[in-house]
């Protein structure tokens, strides 16, 4: 069993960053890559990025360059540090395994990104 917690979401003005936190429970989460997912109003949820337990990390093309993914297995906890935010990167922001078998899900959290 894995319980995912997000924050930091918020609202910010176009150019502006946030730093989104997802802490995780449960023994296994040093070993499963992670992923941040985005879910736009009116769109389907979408992988933004993740990272393997090797670090490794993936970024869809619309948040190339902007975003950057990390983790701390101590803790715990992936991050997602975003620049040069867009209106477009509004939506709730979830954490969660990308082992499809690894259906676990946090409330997410929300950022509004206004122009």
């Amino acid at each position: 069993q894995v319980q995912l917690e997000e924050s930091g979401g918020g609202l910010v003005q176009a150019g502006g960053s946030l730093r989104l936190s997802c802490a995780a429970s449960g023994s296994a989460f040093s070993i499963n890559s992670m992923g941040w997912y985005r879910q736009a109003p009116g769109k389907q949820r979408e992988l933004v990025a993740s990272i393997s337990s090797g670090g490794n990390t993936y970024y869809t093309d619309s948040v190339k360059g902007r975003f950057t993914i990390s983790r701390d297995n101590a803790k715990n906890t992936v991050y997602l540090q975003m620049n040069s935010l867009k209106p477009e990167d509004t939506g709730v922001y979830y954490c969660s395994p990308t082992n499809p078998s690894m259906d676990y899900w946090g409330q997410g959290t929300q950022v509004t990104v206004s122009s």
